[in-house]
């Protein structure tokens, strides 16, 4: 024999003190669906916004050059309008940074450049506090003189014959000697570049002059090359002041590993000169940070743009003389088949509905 439920029934009082009576299951249905349309603008909301995995802002290193206070806003502008992150930047330079980042005071260096830093890198990743994540792209380095430059000294081909041609560069504040534009103070290539000025024997003929910031150093070189004066100094590409000047790169010894690993160490004890390798430029974050935020890590695991494309952008902030958060505007507007890489096809959507 089977046994079937008797549907629940609610009592209505009808006109004249009669009742009849309906199934509770209409009314609950009714109830139901008022709730539902009261849930609809919440639950939108919420699909809308999406929850951070961090309950705290993120905290990216905000080291000042072109490529990667630009590199920082796009991404800042993502994890807000894709993940639904508020961010800070934290104003530091290379050694600090990635120092702050093995103690866990940053989360995300976005730009270390592994040969400027290679034995400070080794020596935090060793700790297990820190992960290299994705890499962004190729970079470079080396030491330049203007075309026009080495056009009035056909000589000096290499950097090695920097000697002979002192006079030709003198530095205003010892004439004796000539000026060397180095790197900027507190960066991990005054390390590299400072140890190479010794390595090719330039400490009795040439000055190293380490501007203040990365902002000193390029209006200094800007101001001598539009007089026309003869600069010798280092650099890194791609930046705004390569991609703007016509350059000769200097000759340097070829690269040699091991000595340039040495050239990487503060305490080098005995410099040889080699030139510089093809820069990898790549994101790192915390341990802690991959173990919070997988799927922030997974975006920014994937961040990556063609050298080409980067040149291109840091041309557009120079000509334009634009900020770091106009020039990552303009390129997402513009480079959409790039950065739509990185994300879930829901999250890209997200970012491109809020430009």
């Amino acid at each position: 024999m089977s046994i079937q439920a008797a549907p629940l029934i609610q009592q209505t009082k009808l006109q004249g003190g009669s009742k009849r009576r309906r199934p509770l299951g209409h009314a609950l249905a009714g109830m139901l669906a008022v709730a539902a349309a009261a849930l609809a603008p919440v639950q939108a909301q919420a699909a809308e916004n999406p929850q951070c995995e961090l309950d705290r802002p993120m905290r990216f290193a905000g080291m000042n050059w072109e490529s990667n206070l630009v590199l920082v806003e796009v991404e800042r502008y993502i994890v807000k309008h894709a993940y639904g992150c508020d961010s800070e930047v934290m104003p530091v330079e290379t050694l600090p940074a990635l120092a702050a980042l093995t103690r866990g005071d940053l989360d995300i260096n976005t730009e270390v450049w592994l040969n400027s830093v290679a034995e400070p890198w080794a020596k935090a990743e060793a700790t297990g506090n820190v992960k290299r994540i994705g890499d962004l792209y190729m970079g470079g380095e080396a030491w330049f003189i203007p075309r026009y430059t080495a056009e009035r000294l056909p000589e000096l081909k290499a950097a090695a014959d920097l000697p002979k041609f002192k006079d030709e560069f003198k530095d205003p504040e010892e004439p004796s000697k000539g000026r060397f534009y180095g790197c900027p103070a507190g960066w991990g290539c005054e390390v590299v570049s400072g140890n190479l000025h010794k390595a090719l024997g330039l400490e009795d003929t040439f000055t190293y002059f380490s501007p203040g910031t990365g902002a000193t150093q390029k209006a200094a070189l800007t101001a001598a090359y539009q007089r026309k004066e003869n600069i010798v100094f280092y650099y890194w590409f791609p930046t705004p002041l390569v991609g703007s000047m016509d350059l000769v790169q200097l000759e340097l010894p070829e690269y040699d590993k091991e000595l340039h690993a040495c050239l990487t160490n503060v305490n080098c004890a005995d410099p040889k000169p080699t030139a510089y390798p093809e820069n990898p430029v790549f994101t790192a974050v915390t341990t802690r940070f991959t173990q919070e935020a997988p799927q922030l890590t997974e975006f920014l695991s994937k961040v990556s743009v063609p050298l080409p494309v980067m040149n291109k952008v840091m041309a557009h902030m120079d000509e334009n003389e634009l900020e770091p958060d106009e020039v990552a505007l303009w390129f997402l507007k513009n480079h959409q088949e790039i950065w739509t890489e990185w994300l879930p096809e829901a999250k890209a959507q997200r970012v491109m509905a809020s430009l």
